[in-house]
């Protein structure tokens, strides 16, 4: 941004009650190759929400795949596809047009985005795992006990805990003091990076982002592991190896799923608490990742590893390519 551009910010920031402007950061040090660095961030967008919209209308035009797993899949699959949505304008605005400047307004609207569509992530592979252990420990009453109305509490459960477990943390942000202008650590805005341009008492927002952290992925990541305890148990009480191996290889998919979103996430969360002295380049490609690898990786992951997307997949590409053999002859 140039000085021009930044007296501008200053300027427009002069009485003490307008709300607070904060420039968001690319990659310090990097600005004149901000250009070539943007060609293989767009290129994980673009894939992320071809990937993801593609299993969804797979899903939604195929009868036989309207089974409770697939429905869980796209719940992920809606879920990725808006948190590539969501930081797709802010990332692209600073590496291709070097524009910086964000409203108060529109940061918090992104930031709630982000972090509510985060926790549905949590929420919806913690039912992806309920959903593998039910098949798995009770096959027989599986379509029993999943049926499309608790499929449907279970995706609005998700949705509104997701929701108002991070509303009231936004809504005290606006309470909060800023400087004129601030510069935050990444080109989009996150709930820990906002809070640390804070110049008032910040105790009550640390605390309460702590609280919603511990009662959302926290306790999923616990249950997602009793469940997969559970199903360890079911599975290594089967006699026979090639059962044990079918069972096991129907959770691969999600296992990646789980892990492609709990490392980031958990590699973000250490960092911004024990990693103050770190460069901030560190800060910034954790940031990328927890954002960008799960809604990358899912689509493909699940294409690959779950043979009736694959094999969907195929006959759509062989369909379109035998209409246009047929339209050149």
């Amino acid at each position: 941004m140039g000085e021009s551009s930044w007296k501008a910010v200053m300027s427009s920031n002069h009485s003490t009650f307008s709300p607070p402007v904060f420039l968001l950061t690319g990659f310090p040090g990097l600005e004149k190759h901000h250009a070539w660095i943007s060609i293989p961030i767009f290129s994980m967008y673009l894939v992320a929400i071809a990937g993801n919209s593609t299993i969804l209308l797979l899903i939604k035009t195929d009868q036989a795949l309207h089974e409770p797993m697939y429905y869980f899949l796209s719940m992920l699959a809606m879920t990725d596809l808006g948190l590539s949505i969501t930081t797709l304008p802010t990332m692209l605005s600073v590496l291709w047009f070097s524009h910086r400047v964000i409203s108060f307004n529109a940061c918090l609207a992104q930031m709630y985005f982000i972090h509510t569509l985060s926790i549905a992530e949590s929420g919806i592979l913690l039912a992806m795992a309920f959903d593998r252990l039910v098949a798995i420990r009770n096959p027989l009453r599986y379509t029993t006990i999943l049926t499309n109305k608790t499929i449907i509490k279970i995706g609005v459960g998700v949705a509104f805990r997701a929701a108002f477990l991070v509303l009231p943390g936004s809504l005290l942000l606006r309470r909060l003091q800023y400087g004129k202008v601030s510069v935050l650590s990444y080109s989009f805005c996150l709930h820990q990076d906002v809070l640390k341009e804070v110049h008032s008492d910040k105790r009550t927002n640390s605390i309460f982002g702590l609280l919603v952290m511990l009662f959302s992925t926290g306790v999923d990541s616990l249950l997602l592991v009793l469940s997969y305890f559970m199903i360890l148990r079911t599975v290594l009480g089967v006699a026979s190896k090639e059962e044990r191996f079918k069972a096991l290889s129907t959770c691969v998919s999600h296992i990646c799923a789980v892990l492609s979103f709990y490392i980031p996430m958990l590699g973000l969360t250490m960092i911004h608490r024990y990693g103050k002295h770190a460069p901030p380049i560190i800060f910034i490609l954790i940031a990328n990742v927890y954002l960008l690898v799960p809604p990358l990786m899912n689509p493909i992951v699940y294409s690959v590893k779950t043979k009736q997307i694959r094999t969907r997949i195929i006959l759509k590409l062989r369909n379109k390519e035998n209409k246009a053999l047929k339209a050149s002859k």
